[in-house]
């Protein structure tokens, strides 16, 4: 196997390193392409969310170094930087760490249900891209089918827990009355269908949703009794958000410090709660500077999400079980595979070597000799070719003292009941 396994996630970087290695789903096609042609890869999948970036590769011979190298200049960053924060699995422990990505085990919430969409999704892209090839392909094909069965054989996502969850807990802890307060939410994707639904359930009612396109704000608004409006227009939005939660794609920040100032002005100095889920952020961090603004970032939850982690642990016990037999179930898969080759080899040597003796034997037929003698001649003649060279290999390994060889051989060709190796 070749699998490697390279990435930055929130345990090993800061959101201001991991928002700077981020790949906007728009680039991943371009990025890539670039990843396999600059390496010579023959195969490579992208994975990049809020909380990471990873690089899924089937590299034979291929220095892990140079992947850390192109991250560096893809994104015109210091190596050295990058490496302290990277952290790299090769082979059978990249599959695992692969599969417990998958199935939410090494997310900042425990068992969250957004990943494992969004490494189907890093899986599309590559195959829709050409980049994923039978390796990665068969890889991803476990690893979803693993990640499904700890959502379905497990408790571990029973409970609402996930960024969007903990983003309106926090809401809930500042305002006493949260049902009074109007939502602005940046963004119509999944993880802002959570924050809109969680609100709802907290009894927020007056929602805000902004979105690039307004097609996609108006579908989500209306399954929520929201407006809808384009981003371009959340300036005039502002003044009335008491509380805004942000999660778009875009490369840039949304909201600046001037914005966000006038709309206070605007507000009368009435105070507002911000979090920005996005990575990159949405929300200039001197947004944050200001007095009446309460700025949060995915990584300020991280003592909410700490407490719901430990409700989801007894669970993840079992989990962990399910990620272990879906690696061995893997590795079976490769070794399969491996022997598959052998198995043909072998079939085509057969095949031809009957082949020839087949032939023969019609000659002889066209020849008018006895069609038993024929048989009985072609019988032998192909035991013969067939046996050969096994028997002989065995012999050489008896007379070598090497007994592990003739016993394997024995299980081989069907031998084994009965024999003692003495």
């Amino acid at each position: 196997m070749s699998v490697l396994a390279l990435g930055f996630n929130h345990v090993t970087a800061p959101i201001e390193l991991r928002e700077r290695v981020a790949f906007p789903t728009h680039q991943l096609p371009d990025a890539l392409r670039a990843l396999r042609e600059s390496l010579r890869l023959e195969e490579v999948a992208i994975l990049s969310t809020c909380n990471r970036t990873e690089l899924y590769c089937w590299a034979p011979n291929t220095d892990p170094g140079a992947i850390l190298d192109w991250v560096s200049s893809y994104h015109h960053m210091d190596r050295a930087r990058l490496s302290q924060s990277a952290y790299l699995h090769h082979d059978q422990a990249a599959v695992r760490h692969t599969m417990r990505v998958a199935a939410g085990l090494d997310s900042m919430v425990l068992g969250e249900p957004q990943i494992l969409g969004q490494v189907k999704d890093a899986w599309d892209i590559a195959r829709d891209t050409g980049t994923l090839g039978p390796e990665l392909d068969r890889l991803s094909q476990h690893t979803l089918s693993t990640a499904k069965r700890v959502r379905t054989d497990t408790d571990i996502g029973r409970h609402p827990v996930s960024v969007a969850y903990a983003a309106v807990s926090l809401a809930q802890s500042i305002f006493t009355k949260l049902g009074d307060a109007r939502a602005l939410l940046l963004g119509a994707g999944d993880t802002i269908e959570l924050v809109a639904e969680h609100l709802r359930q907290a009894g927020v009612h007056r929602m805000t949703i902004a979105n690039r396109t307004y097609a996609r704000a108006r579908s989500l608004a209306e399954r929520f009794g929201a407006e809808a409006i384009l981003l371009s227009d959340v300036s005039a939005a502002l003044p009335q958000a008491d509380i805004l939660i942000a999660s778009t794609a875009a490369d840039l920040p949304i909201l600046g410090k001037g914005m966000v100032e006038s709309a206070l002005k605007a507000r009368r100095r009435r105070p507002m709660f911000m979090v920005d889920i996005a990575v990159p952020r949405d929300i200039e961090p001197q947004v944050g500077e200001l007095d009446d603004v309460f700025l949060y970032t995915v990584d300020d939850l991280a003592d909410i999400i700490a407490e719901n982690r430990r409700a989801r642990e007894h669970a993840a016990q079992d989990a962990e079980q399910i990620i272990e037999q879906g690696v061995s179930a893997y590795l079976r898969d490769v070794r399969a595979r491996a022997a598959s080759e052998t198995v043909r080899a072998y079939r085509s040597l057969a095949e031809a070597q009957a082949e020839e003796e087949l032939e023969r034997a019609l000659k002889r037929l066209r020849a008018g000799e006895a069609p038993e003698a024929v048989l009985q001649r072609f019988s032998r003649s192909l035991t013969n070719k067939l046996t050969h060279l096994p028997t002989a290999r065995l012999r050489e390994a008896s007379a070598a003292g090497r007994h592990e060889v003739v016993a394997h051989g024995r299980r081989l060709l069907g031998l084994d009941a009965g024999y003692h190796d003495e």
